[in-house]
């Protein structure tokens, strides 16, 4: 079983079109001078007292927030994608999600958005 600093690699290397495209405004504090990472583990502790993780698609630190670009699979994931988002919520964490179509077709849009939570 991969590690998880394998998992984010191997998720890095197979970023989305929109991942791609809205890396390149988050990326280097270019961003109103923002550190962002993308594919970093946040680690949890599950109702079990076992360690878990999520991926999100880009994380910042000092502002708490956690970006995804949904891609069509997220369709298939709203239950899992709400509690996740609960449990970021429950760490102080805001989540802000696009649908990939809305990163391609009005990045300024988004980029606003971040902005206004910034």
């Amino acid at each position: 079983m991969a590690s998880i600093i394998e998992l984010c690699r191997e998720l890095r290397q197979r970023e989305t079109v929109a991942e791609r495209v809205l890396w390149e405004h988050l990326r280097n504090r270019k961003f109103s001078n923002y550190k962002f990472l993308r594919q970093h583990p946040i680690f949890v502790i599950n109702a079990f007292g076992r360690n878990s993780y999520y991926i999100p698609d880009f994380y910042c630190h000092k502002a708490k927030l956690v970006i995804e670009a949904d891609g069509p699979v997220h369709l298939y994931k709203k239950d899992f994608d709400k509690n996740r988002d609960e449990v970021l919520l429950g760490l102080g964490l805001t989540t802000l999600r696009f649908q990939n179509e809305e990163v391609l077709i009005d990045l300024q849009d988004v980029l606003r958005k971040i902005k206004e939570y910034l």
